[in-house]
């Protein structure tokens, strides 16, 4: 209260705040996916290259899946990748392919139809995810109608840099997202993936609120002898700025993620039921149910026309081999990039520990299967890389645990500030959580009372963080210390120029990534 302001004689009540300001937690596991999806329009708004907060799949599915049509009708297919088995002369040396009749079929995708985000989208929340912003930069492409070539690696010419990358770009506006996320970037070119992910680094280190998680090119179909190639090509593609701000996991992982359900017989040979019957019901060993059941698909009897699930059903009842073939299809198309499934595990790990545990030595839900099994000897050059420091979390198969995380660096591995991804993290959220509490003093008197305010503003948020262990020292002193003021963080000059500047040191704690046991013998002593 103004005192100059009372000019009637009367009682008066100041209220004093007790209390100073302080620093909310910034939320630390919120993903930004960009890639495409089957729409992205709700209530006649589209949201197509427009960052959209979700907090559910739900919301996911209401705004960029399709509708589903009235019963009878089957459900909408949100994503429809389309396979070919094409017979080889021999037994194919890679790749996925399956014995039918004597011949061998490699099972090979139609590139244009292949795309990661809705599926990862799934795996995220199946995994514990919470929030996130989606990014849809635009809906599939058409197919090319033909088999990708056998060993090669999937580029979809649909899936372009330039809208990916604008997509990125928008999320320059927000500064909520904490992961920056593109699944489908391993569908892009070596050189374009590349781009990609410089750009998805620098703008990481600009902003300074979020991490990149990285997929690696040739994890969905490792070579067992040659695998390394694709690490050489990836830390070779990723370039030398913000390498603290990304991360990579491999290989990608075999997951239940889309279900028996989600495969049929539109998803062969193009839709194209002519091929799939002759392999069904070949002139050597017919199988006339199968034949009535395709002459039913190409012309339905008048009044009789069935959903495309009524007529997969009886397909799979009529002929074991089409079972076989669907299975095999879905299994190939349950191989999935492992990050989205991490930023799932981020969150749960932020949600029960802090930002401070790292995201390891714990299993991702709904993998169950890897296309390469790494051994610790294997990992090795994965994990430490001595002339790039770019390491490799690897994702693992362990006799009697299962599939779990067994890495925890960023891309930076030969730094000792920045080697974990727990201390990047921790301190994106210290920076950022005393930044936005810092506001409140923009324009406040840069003069003492002010400069113990904010110290212990944010000395109350850092002592709370160490109890929580995020920080170590026996005490909290040990842990860290605030200063602010004229003579240790400021000149006079500095407050001239209307300078506050307050220094902030941390001990981060860091995880225990070799336990080393240390045995020795000892003469036996009398009793």
């Amino acid at each position: 209260m103004n005192l100059s302001t009372i000019k009637s004689p009367g009682v008066y009540i100041n209220e004093v705040n007790g209390f100073g300001n302080s620093v909310v937690p910034v939320a630390t596991a919120v993903p930004a996916f960009i890639g495409y999806t089957p729409q992205a329009m709700y209530e006649g708004k589209s949201y197509t290259n427009v960052p959209r907060k979700i907090t559910s799949f739900a919301d996911f599915q209401a705004i960029f899946c399709l509708p589903d049509p009235a019963p009878p009708a089957d459900p909408a297919k949100q994503y429809e990748p389309e396979y070919y088995l094409v017979a080889q002369d021999s037994q194919p040396t890679s790749g996925d392919y399956m014995l039918i009749g004597g011949t061998f079929y490699s099972i090979l995708p139609d590139p244009n139809t292949i795309y990661y985000l809705y599926n990862s989208v799934k795996l995220f929340y199946d995994n514990g995810g919470g929030d996130a912003y989606i990014v849809s930069v635009g809906t599939y492409g058409d197919p090319s109608g033909n088999p990708m070539p056998v060993g090669e690696q999937i580029v979809n010419p649909n899936v372009q840099l330039n809208e990916l990358t604008g997509g990125l770009e928008l999320l320059l506006q927000e500064q909520e997202p904490t992961m920056y996320i593109c699944p489908e970037a391993t569908l892009l070119s070596v050189e374009n993936n590349a781009s990609l992910m410089q750009a998805m680094l620098l703008q990481a280190s600009t902003m300074q609120t979020a991490v990149c998680i990285f997929d690696i090119i040739g994890g969905n179909d490792p070579d067992p002898l040659n695998y390394m190639d694709d690490i050489e090509t990836f830390r070779n593609g990723t370039g030398s700025n913000g390498l603290d701000y990304g991360a990579a996991y491999y290989p990608f992982v075999g997951t239940t993620v889309m279900q028996a359900s989600d495969i049929d017989y539109t998803n062969l040979f193009g839709g194209d039921v002519t091929q799939l019957q002759a392999i069904l019901s070949p002139a050597s060993n017919p199988n006339p149910t199968v034949d009535t059941i395709i002459a039913n698909i190409q012309n339905p009897p008048e009044g009789q026309q069935l959903t495309v699930s009524q007529y997969n059903n009886s397909l799979l009842v009529a002929s074991p081999t089409y079972n076989t073939i669907i299975a095999n299809v879905l299994q190939d198309a349950n191989i999935l990039p492992p990050s989205a499934g991490m930023a799932g595990v981020i969150t749960v790990t932020d949600n029960d520990v802090g930002p401070w545990q790292s995201p390891a030595n714990t299993s991702m839900v709904d993998v169950i299967s890897l296309p390469i099994l790494i051994s610790e000897t294997q990992q090795a050059d994965l994990n430490v890389d001595a002339i790039s420091g770019k390491s490799i979390n690897a994702i693992r198969f362990f006799n009697g645990l299962g599939i779990l995380i067994w890495g925890a660096r960023t891309l930076d591995g030969n730094s000792q500030d920045w080697r974990y991804i727990s201390v990047r993290r921790t301190m994106i959220f210290i920076e950022q959580s005393c930044k936005l509490a810092a506001n409140a003093y923009v324009f406040a008197p840069n003069d003492k009372n002010t400069w113990e305010s904010v110290k212990a503003m944010i000395s109350s948020f850092l002592n709370d963080i160490w109890k929580q262990g995020g920080l170590q020292g026996a005490s909290a002193s040990d842990a860290f210390s605030v200063e602010c003021g004229l003579g240790s963080t400021m000149t006079s000059e500095d407050i001239l120029n209307g300078f506050m500047i307050v220094s902030v040191k941390v001990a981060v704690v860091r995880p225990a990534e070799f336990i080393v046991l240390t045995f020795q013998q000892q003469m036996a002593t009398s009793a």
